[in-house]
């Protein structure tokens, strides 16, 4: 892996954590860090999903794929908030 494929990894992370969030109603209290880390996991797992039900290939923008990761990414920061306000 290259630092350039680090860079990107952390930008499409941010990217998808943040829509993520953004797809969740009310305040999370998640830390920026941890949104990222989990964007970059759901963006790696929206992919093997999308591959395995034959998505991941389409002319233009893969809409399929972006929902699966924005999907879990919801689901990770929401599972996330939930286990730290029961901290709190």
């Amino acid at each position: 892996m290259t630092i350039t494929g680090i860079v990107s990894a952390v930008l499409i992370g941010l990217l998808i954590g943040a829509l993520g969030r953004l797809v969740l109603p009310g305040r999370q209290a998640v830390p920026l860090w941890l949104t990222v880390v989990l964007g970059i996991l759901a963006a790696l797992a929206g992919t093997a999903i999308a591959r395995a039900l034959g998505v991941v290939e389409t002319a233009g923008v893969d809409w399929i794929e972006i929902a699966i990761q924005v999907v879990l990414a919801a689901a990770g920061v929401g599972v996330a908030a939930a286990v730290g306000s029961r901290r709190a």
